[in-house]
């Protein structure tokens, strides 16, 4: 037996199969000993955003969000820490919380309610690299359609107008993605992550209203008195003026681009200037109010108004702002990222096409989690009465064995290339990993009977044999792709999943596990 082992071992197919389930595990990052709380998002102008924090992006994977492990020297394990040791603070008090990526010293905010807050909204930590879908972890699915026909670059500048509009109200944990159906219509998908039906239908019919106001004065609506914005690097980018340099703490870089105002509100904004006064420093000579920028009534930044605007109806204006990072090419990329998070805003203020709501699927994170207990289950209970119907069809552990063992590999190696390309699992891809399963077993009791009937027959051509089972494996592969390619488009996109996570489960087997199946069951019937 010592032989036949170190003979497949040494197997060519066998070695691809063993390096593609060492790629799998890498790619999933298997880790039961991480520790913490996992960092859901960060709100915008809170304690935690003042201190550096930032939000990690929406297709980031699980293991790499920042985990808070320590606040004030005490460790946090689970959400319970958490939870107990902020509910202790009060409004002004200081923390010093500790993540596994840097520490941070956050002052409190007073809430609404009297409470101390902090901005930073948490989860239960990762386990692996495996993304959740929203039937697995709980959250809300809003399927969107314009009411009239627009084109492919529009639905893109649309997907880039809703992530920062809706980023806005702290919802970092979103997925935003262009959809089709067999038809040509066009579809947005939005998924959020932990957020009920009511908070996802009010965030989408509040977007649209966008205002700049010195003092208490609206001088401009962004899409309404915005006519143009630049965003190519003749007119925006890096301020050539200002550039990058050092200060304290990092280095920090200027970003300057261009807006066109509409006659009224150029002079909207020559009445609101015309008395403030002018403030010289280091920097430059700047008005003394800000230009203030709120989308739906919530300020998102603020701008210094050069001197030279004062009481001049200009209808050509340039925007500036900074930004920040430990070194210098950092610095640059979130000056750059914090100027294009402007020029968005102030392209569309209300949106100049009606969006429905189609379709709204909301499941609740209790029932993500049992949805995740009953698949285990299923799929524990399906391996076990798979095995069992096979040892009772051929008596032949030598066969049943290493079925098995394919099919746990199999299962290994199609999560490590959903982890490796950010595919969320959802029910609709477990469905497709239960397929693509499915399909390995009765392609290798193919393989299998072909090999017995050989051997019934005396015929000893093992090349001929797997040869004969290939034959079948590979009509029924192209059969069941051919029939998941339409689904990719079917269902305005909301059965992607499932097909796209079938045909990568039927080709990792048909061009990876079936082959290393067939050879060690040749190896180990031979003799």
């Amino acid at each position: 037996m010592n032989y036949k082992i170190k003979k497949m071992i040494r197997n060519f197919r066998v070695i691809i199969l063993l390096i593609a389930l060492v790629l799998s595990l890498i790619a999933i990052y298997p880790n039961p000993f991480v520790g913490g709380v996992a960092i859901r998002n960060i709100e915008q102008n809170s304690s935690a955003a003042l201190a550096g924090m930032q939000s990690p992006l929406p297709n980031s994977r699980p293991m790499a969000k920042e985990r808070i492990i320590e606040i004030n020297n005490k460790e946090i394990a689970e959400l319970k820490d958490y939870y107990l040791e902020i509910e202790k603070k009060k409004p002004n008090q200081t923390i010093l919380l500790k993540t596994n990526k840097a520490q941070y010293r956050l002052v409190a905010k007073e809430s609404n309610d009297g409470r101390a807050e902090f901005g930073i909204n948490v989860q239960d930590i990762s386990y692996t690299n495996i993304k959740k879908g929203l039937d697995l972890q709980g959250g809300t699915r809003v399927l969107i359609q314009p009411a009239e026909e627009v084109s492919k670059a529009y639905i893109t500048d649309l997907i880039a107008t809703m992530e920062e509009r809706l980023n806005v109200y702290g919802l970092s944990d979103i997925v935003i993605k262009p959809a089709s159906d067999l038809t040509g219509n066009q579809y947005v998908i939005v998924e959020i992550a932990g957020a009920n039906e009511e908070d996802v239908k009010e965030l989408l019919a509040r977007q649209g209203k966008f205002e700049a106001k010195i003092g208490n004065t609206t001088v401009f609506r962004g899409g309404k008195d915005v006519t143009y914005v630049c965003r190519t690097a003749d007119c925006s980018g890096i301020d050539p003026n200002r550039g990058c340099g050092q200060v304290q703490g990092g280095w920090a870089c200027s970003f300057a681009f261009s807006i066109a105002l509409t006659p009224d509100a150029a002079e909207a904004q020559a009445n609101a200037t015309r008395n403030l006064e002018v403030i010289k420093d280091v920097q430059g000579a700047y008005l003394s109010e800000k230009l203030l920028l709120y989308l739906d009534d919530k300020k998102v930044d603020e701008l210094n108004i050069g001197a030279d605007l004062k009481d001049r109806a200009i209808l050509d204006i340039q925007i500036s702002g900074p930004g920040f990072g430990t070194t210098e090419q950092e610095a640059a990329y979130n000056t750059l990222a914090n100027m294009r998070r402007l020029q968005t805003i102030l392209i569309t203020g209300t949106l100049p096409v009606k969006l429905d709501i189609v379709k709204i699927d909301s499941i609740s994170p209790a029932l993500g989690a049992e949805f995740i207990r009953n698949s285990l289950l299923i799929g524990l209970l399906a391996i076990i009465t798979v095995t069992i119907i096979i040892y009772l069809r051929y008596r032949i552990m030598k066969t049943a064995l290493p079925i098995i063992f394919i099919m746990v590999i199999e299962i290994i190696i199609l999560l490590g290339f959903a982890s490796a390309i950010g595919w969320n699992i959802d029910l609709a891809g477990i469905a497709g990993i239960i397929v693509a399963v499915g399909t390995g077993v009765n392609d290798q009791i193919v393989i299998v009977d072909e090999t017995l009937r050989g051997e019934a027959r005396q015929v000893y051509d093992w090349k001929k044999r797997i040869k004969n089972a290939f034959f079948i494996i590979m009509a029924a592969y192209f059969t069941l792709v051919g029939a998941m390619v339409p689904l990719l488009f079917a269902g305005a996109g909301l059965l992607k999943g499932f097909a796209l996570i079938t045909i990568a489960g039927i080709s990792i087997g048909v061009f990876i596990t079936r082959p290393a199946y067939a050879a060690i069951v040749e190896i180990l019937l031979r003799d």
